[in-house]
């Protein structure tokens, strides 16, 4: 088959601005063919963009021979060009229809795809995940990434108003950014460094001189976990501010969830519809439960924690239950969060750091940081790490390091709140965890 170049075409509308009101006007159209229908005198193609759909009908007996020949030879995600007559009809749902005088085809596809992309035939996750640049073509996952994509925007327009900057951090370190050993190694022109974890240490230092940072970015963890909510590879939405604590990060923190829900509710209409799912707009100040308050919360439902532990993922599911909806847990056990959250000053037994959650799955993690030089070198040394490997970052600590707090959301954690989905590997593009590392 001879296929066509684009020449001199150009789009002039999407599917879903095509509208019935239009009728008789000319319009051209690109995108994909998602399903064809033939009913003998009568050709049926469903033409497939970003936007949506649209019916492109081709009644053999009033339509070019060019064209004729042109739809015969169509199959699923064929490539292709219309350009046609906008019709006003009662046969289809939106009430619209596009009559071509002209099909280009730019492109074939295979016969056999290694999944519908109708989604009439359901596939496995894993079949869809070996398949991932022809899954993403599927109505519903490109409403999961246009959430994702006005979700991101409405951060960083609410966090520019904040006066914040956002800023770019390295990936490759000299030394672990949190502690721990889940890092990845790389080879360094000789030398051992490692992927970042985080922009922890970076954004702490730059508050010495912008003050108010954040980076929307990607980081790694060598994540052991293969659980529905944890990747090795995950977006991180990171903020550090100057002269403040943990209640004005979590303030600013509320105020930008309800920021994001209201700005996905509003624009968002069409994907939630698609995803049959509802973002509510929550009412700020969101709960704020302690640490002790949680443990007598899950003591009330048979479960006993003792002091000074995690929460187990069992647990937290039942405190979901209790709380179903937005809640910080604050005032935790000081060893249990990371060496740079700051004990508090009444009890350092407890520290100011806080999480997010939404039911049961943590969304953030924050607090307010250590700023005094000879506390982080004994937290450091508490949490089993060597001060010489955070040299250069403790040196920044001689030049005036002011009070300072931040946290970090996990992008692809946020999205599953946005979509309803409930595996994160669903709102990730490419995921990679302990298993995947294609395609």
């Amino acid at each position: 088959m001879k296929l066509d170049s684009i020449g001199d075409w150009k789009r002039t509308h999407y599917s879903v601005d095509v509208k019935p009101e239009m009728d008789s006007q000319e319009v051209t159209l690109f995108g994909w063919v998602k399903e064809i229908r033939d009913l003998g005198g009568i050709r049926f193609i469903i033409l497939q963009d970003r936007e949506g759909t649209i019916q492109v009908t081709v009644p053999r007996k009033k339509v070019s021979n060019e064209v004729l020949s042109k739809s015969d030879v169509l199959q699923k995600r064929y490539s292709i060009g219309v350009k046609g007559i906008v019709k006003k009809t009662d046969m289809t749902p939106r009430g619209v229809e596009v009559v071509p005088k002209e099909i280009k085809i730019f492109s074939t596809a295979a016969f056999q795809l290694p999944i519908d992309i109708t989604g009439k035939t359901p596939a496995g996750l894993e079949v869809r995940l070996d398949s991932r640049a022809l899954d993403l073509c599927q109505e519903e996952n490109i409403a999961v990434f246009k959430i994702q994509h006005i979700a991101v925007d409405a951060i960083r327009n609410f966090l520019f108003e904040k006066g914040f900057i956002e800023v770019h951090t390295p990936r490759i370190i000299a030394s672990a950014t949190e502690g721990g050993a889940a890092l990845f190694s790389v080879d360094y022109f000789k030398k051992n460094a490692f992927l970042a974890q985080s922009p922890q240490l970076y954004k702490e230092q730059l508050v010495m001189s912008l003050e108010k940072v954040f980076e929307i970015g990607p980081f790694f963890r060598a994540e052991e976990s293969h659980t529905r909510r944890h990747l090795s590879e995950f977006v991180s939405i990171d903020i550090e501010q100057a002269f403040a604590d943990a209640e004005d990060v979590m303030q600013l923190l509320e105020r930008l969830m309800q920021h994001v829900c209201k700005t996905v509710n509003e624009k968002c209409q069409r994907e939630l519809a698609v995803l049959k799912h509802k973002v509510e707009v929550p009412e700020v100040p969101f709960k704020r439960l302690t640490y002790d308050e949680v443990l007598q919360d899950l003591k009330r439902e048979g479960i006993e924690i003792p002091w000074g532990e995690d929460i187990p993922t069992p647990a937290f599911r039942t405190l979901g239950k209790l709380h179903p909806y937005f809640y910080f847990i604050k005032d935790w056990p000081t060893h249990s969060k990371a060496f740079y959250i700051k004990p508090r000053d009444d009890n350092p037994d407890l520290c100011e750091g806080f999480d997010l959650m939404w039911h049961w799955i943590e969304l953030s993690s924050g607090g307010t940081r250590i700023a005094s030089k000879e506390l982080l070198i004994k937290r450091l040394k508490e949490q089993g790490l060597n001060p010489q490997s955070f040299k250069y970052h403790l040196e920044a600590f001689d030049f005036g390091m002011p009070p300072h707090a931040g946290w970090a959301i996990g992008l692809e954690r946020l999205t599953m709140m946005l979509t309803g989905k409930k595996n994160i590997r669903e709102v990730t593009l490419y995921p990679r965890d302990k298993f995947r590392l294609t395609p």
